[in-house]
């Protein structure tokens, strides 16, 4: 058995304290608590739920765990690029980015897939990472979306009502054509939704293929000024519309 501080006047929940150190999701922590991966006061901790005090010692892999300033950073996401912290097969991943560049232990919000371009926080607030990405909360996400066709009236109609697919039902918010009907391959939609491919699964759902997607908003935030590639810290009005609407 673990010694547990004789503190308890500050309780608070292993998961959570991992989060509010900026280590990572409360979803995350739980996954590394169940791996073995988090010891309090020299001992492993495998029970999900555990409380601790604040003057309990707890490592990560037996590296200890600090709280750190809060970083908040969006960087327009180019393809062929991991949404990954770490990357078994050695590929380019985000983080690659911030090398020797932020010194605080940043991780990305959700994930885009490969090919997915665009809008992409990074930050080492937990707290903030899980209300952005838990299905429950819904958050306003905008997408540009090249298709394999033209796409037709009917077809939009079809998908701003509801779309039914394996695993449920879909609401798109709206759906409109890029530059004014010029090209009828591109279309500007609005989703609420979290799944996975969600975007690639609502238009495959019409036999439509997606070649490219990007991303153009994401809770308030957008990469207005930022080519491919680049990144940039958050403004501190940016920081507190974020802060606001989800704290």
């Amino acid at each position: 058995m673990y010694k547990k501080n004789s503190d308890y006047s500050n309780l608070i929940r292993l998961n959570k304290y991992l989060a509010n150190a900026g280590f990572c999701s409360r979803r995350k922590a739980d996954a590394y608590i169940q791996l073995g991966l988090i010891k309090m006061n020299g001992v492993t901790v495998t029970k999900l739920g555990e409380k601790i005090s604040c003057t309990d010692n707890i490592t990560f892999c037996n590296s200890p765990i600090r709280f750190e300033k809060k970083v908040y950073i969006i960087l327009n996401k180019p393809k062929n690029c991991i949404t990954t912290t770490y990357d078994p097969q050695g590929r380019f991943t985000v983080m690659d980015f911030f090398k020797k560049k932020c010194k605080e232990r940043i991780f990305p919000v959700g994930r885009l897939d490969r090919n997915t371009t665009g809008v992409l926080l990074l930050t080492n607030d937990g707290v903030l990472s899980e209300k952005l990405t838990h299905p429950k909360y819904k958050k306003k996400k905008i997408y540009h979306v090249w298709l394999n066709r033209k796409i037709s009236i009917a077809d939009m109609n079809k998908l701003s009502k509801c779309i039914k697919l394996n695993d449920g039902i879909f609401y798109v918010d709206s759906i409109s054509y890029i530059n004014n009907n010029e090209d009828k391959t591109k279309v500007c939609i609005e989703i609420h939704s979290g799944q996975s491919h969600i975007v690639r699964r609502i238009f495959g759902n019409l036999d439509y293929r997606v070649l490219s997607l990007d991303r153009v908003y994401f809770d308030g935030l957008t990469k207005k000024n930022l080519k491919k590639g680049e990144w940039r810290f958050l403004s501190k009005k940016e920081i507190t519309m974020l802060l606001y609407k989800n704290y």
